[in-house]
């Protein structure tokens, strides 16, 4: 007989498949989705060798012992879009999938303090990662190709995997400059290595798998980073930074409301007058990712204060995605504001891709056209347009709604 498994889905929603609230040893939603998805091309093959873009995936079972693996696809060229997530987006999702799982991996285990001093192999992956562009990899492994996929929320997806028994490299781009620097640069912290690199125009996705790879930082506090740490901790470390350059910035004089519909997706941004305030809210229905089995929509939402945070938000690493795509929104027209950042999913978008993808439709939406509004009121009534969810909902779940209205003396409001 087949056991049935009832789990409350907030509980799916606040783990993600990272922390197993629910008990089981497993991920069901994820291991549901693995069972979809085949590569039939590179599947039971003892090598591959390819242009890799380059790609290092570090894994976090058994930490601090851990798994890096450098992946390659199955052909040659400038595979470089396999690492852009700014092409991404004009993706079709399944599309999107296809390539990122062609991506095949070699898994080497190693010490996280091996990065300090690696042994020649890491020593490889390592110098493939400072690489500018693809880099023609040859992948030998010890048996045939048979492994998971890697399809999370955090990180963007892999292909399968297999122990790497030797790696061949046959063409090495050197570094851009500014990474060749900072990665000679023993002396440097890795916060300041992170955001020397991010002002030096490098994206934020290429800083976290330097750090992952252990590349960053002062030379003997050196260390692997697993990929799902290193993204967040990127995306923190520069929005951090960056939050304080616009706590000087003047406020903004009006009330700005963006919108963003996209693939059973709908982003909404309101930027207020007031220093500095933040939230990252998502409401999910069933049927869509993290509510396969739930009966209600489930919304969740963390934010922070003037100050910022000390402690790690429970929405996870799509908080700070979203941050830092609104620092850069607010640096980059040298203004303060308090932002509102609300995500609505529906049925039909069931696939963990990685927080990439709030980043970029984030960034995406604040480069668009915006509303502009004389009060907070008349802001909402226009974003309750483009929500499923009654805007009422929304205000009483709101820290930053919240806060605006009690400091203008509004003590109801009627929304539609």
């Amino acid at each position: 007989m087949k056991t049935v498994v009832r789990i409350n889905p907030a509980l799916c929603i606040r783990c993600r498949g990272e922390y197993n609230l629910c008990g089981l040893s497993y991920c069901p939603i994820l291991a549901e989705l693995r069972t979809k998805y085949t590569l039939r091309q590179v599947k039971g093959k003892s090598e591959v060798d390819g242009s890799s873009p380059p790609s290092i995936f570090v894994g976090r079972i058994g930490y601090p012992r851990v798994n890096v693996y450098p992946a390659t696809p199955p052909m040659h060229g400038d595979t470089r879009r396999l690492e852009d997530p700014r092409t991404w987006l004009s993706m079709e999702l399944e599309d999107f999938l296809s390539s990122r799982l062609s991506l095949v991996r070699g898994s080497v285990k190693a010490k996280v303090y091996d990065a300090k001093d690696p042994p020649r192999l890491l020593h490889e992956i390592q110098i493939m990662a400072l690489s500018e562009g693809p880099v023609d990899s040859e992948l030998r492994f010890e048996k045939p190709v048979s492994g998971r996929y890697v399809i999370d929320e955090h990180s963007p997806p892999f292909g399968p995997s297999s122990p790497l028994k030797e790696l061949r490299l046959a063409t090495l781009p050197p570094p851009p400059r500014i990474i060749d620097k900072v990665y000679s640069d023993s002396d440097l912290n890795a916060s300041d290595a992170m955001w020397t690199l991010y002002s030096s125009g490098i994206d934020v996705h290429q800083i976290s798998k330097l750090l992952s790879v252990g590349v960053l930082g002062v030379i003997r506090r050196r260390r692997l980073v697993p990929t799902r740490w290193s993204i967040t901790a990127v995306d923190k470390q520069v929005s951090d930074k960056l939050l304080d350059h616009v706590r000087d910035y003047p406020l903004i004089n009006e009330y700005r409301v963006y919108v963003r519909k996209i693939r059973d997706n709908t982003f909404i941004g309101i930027l207020a007058p007031h220093t500095w305030l933040y939230e990252w809210a998502e409401a999910w229905w069933p049927g869509s990712t993290w509510n396969l089995w739930g009966g209600d929509v489930v919304i969740e939402l963390d934010y922070e204060g003037y100050w910022g945070r000390d402690d790690y938000p429970s929405i996870g690493g799509c908080y700070y995605a979203a941050r830092i795509a609104a620092l850069e929104a607010l640096s980059s027209i040298r203004r303060q504001a308090a932002v509102i950042l609300w995500r609505e999913i529906y049925p039909g978008f069931n696939l963990p891709i990685g927080v990439w993808w709030v980043r970029e439709n984030v960034r995406a939406m604040f480069k668009g056209p915006y509303e502009k509004f004389n009060n907070i009121q008349d802001a909402l009534n226009y974003v309750s347009r483009f929500l499923k969810i009654p805007i009422s909902t929304w205000i009483s779940r709101s820290y930053v709604i919240r806060r605006l209205m009690k400091q203008q003396g509004i003590t109801n409001w009627l929304g539609r």
